[in-house]
């Protein structure tokens, strides 16, 4: 059971939700499990509730972060909401400033702006969304100059797009955040003065020295006058270590078929315990599995807390996935009842 905590030790905890396509249930079963999931995050006190953005992704479903988002705060009342990110080289910045500055109109001050440039899916799928997005990664960096300035309403005099606002215009802006796995995000957000997300469940090496340079490195904005920053996890979280391991068992698969190039959905626990891995798939798992924190209740909030004093953070945001949608919820309650979270 959980030991209670003062509001001077309060840990803002978030979740990232990639839509998990569980086999023998649908995308659409998936999107549906997102929308319910919301909601009993909302009610159990978690601080944000991110969408990620995926193509082509035989199992992960969340593929228009921005459209889902607008279900999401239909269904939820104060938890903030955003994105995790929105792939900024396959879009406008001015469109996607009007598409957020509409989600803050609909959800005043709840809104959160997660912003990446990865391609979220193959080549050939980034190409068929945007052929162009391939060449644009290179301008990103304007691109998020752009946006913050449409956002904000203060476009440089110069900027050829000074006339054009984005509307609905209101008083209140989202939080911006850059997410990544690398120093050349948490760079670019020290200089511009936005917050920083790390994706330690993308690269598990190297992430606490690329989050406290971003701290030391941060100038102040028109946004944000200190830094802000937030370690994203891989987190499998059950009543005994051995559930947790078996448990963590769809991700392992998961991860092999990734690394192996063959995109597959998440398969049940049982399955993927069972499955004939080579000893070159076995070697995979062992080594993806500093990825994961997994455990009991105790253990999960030991190696969280850990991390975020290793990466100098303000905030945690976990993602989990498990073979079947009724553990991946549990895993998510435990964990809150053990921060005390509400």
């Amino acid at each position: 059971m959980h030991s209670q905590t003062d509001t001077s030790d309060a840990v803002k905890l978030s979740i990232l939700d990639q839509s998990p396509i569980i086999k023998g249930h649908s995308p659409n079963a998936a999107i549906e499990q997102t929308v319910n999931l919301a909601k009993i995050a909302d009610e159990l006190g978690f601080h944000r509730y991110w969408l990620a953005e995926h193509h082509n992704m035989r199992g992960l479903a969340s593929s228009c972060p921005e459209v889902l988002l607008t279900a999401i705060g239909q269904q939820t009342k104060q938890i903030r909401i955003g994105t995790g990110a929105v792939l900024l080289p396959y879009y406008s910045s001015a469109k996607i400033a009007e598409t957020f500055r509409m989600q803050e109109a609909l959800c005043p001050g709840r809104i959160d702006l997660g912003i990446g440039r990865a391609p979220g899916g193959d080549m050939l799928t980034a190409k068929a969304i945007n052929e162009q997005a391939l060449y644009s990664i290179n301008e990103f960096p304007q691109q998020v100059v752009d946006l913050v300035g449409w956002l904000r309403d203060d476009l440089d005099d110069e900027h050829p797009f000074n006339a054009v606002k984005a509307m609905p215009k209101g008083n209140s802006c989202p939080e911006i955040w850059l997410l990544g796995s690398s120093d050349y995000s948490s760079t670019l957000a020290a200089h511009l003065g936005v917050r920083f997300a790390f994706a330690h469940f993308i690269n598990p090496i190297g992430g606490d020295a690329v989050s406290r340079q971003y701290r030391t490195t941060f100038t102040p904005s028109s946004l944000e006058t200190r830094p802000t920053s937030m370690v994203c996890i891989f987190v499998v979280c059950a009543e005994s270590n051995e559930e947790a391991e078996h448990l963590a068992a769809s991700i392992d698969h998961r991860r092999v078929m990734m690394a192996t190039g063959k995109e597959t959905e998440i398969l049940p626990s049982e399955e993927a315990i069972n499955w004939p891995y080579s000893e070159r798939e076995r070697q995979i798992i062992r080594q993806e599995r500093n990825r994961i924190v997994l455990g009991t209740p105790e253990s999960v909030k030991n190696q969280l807390s850990e991390l975020k004093s290793d990466f100098g953070a303000d905030e945690l945001m976990i993602l989990t996935i498990t073979g079947d949608y009724g553990t991946r919820i549990k895993s998510y309650e435990l964990i809150a009842e053990e921060f005390a979270i509400n």
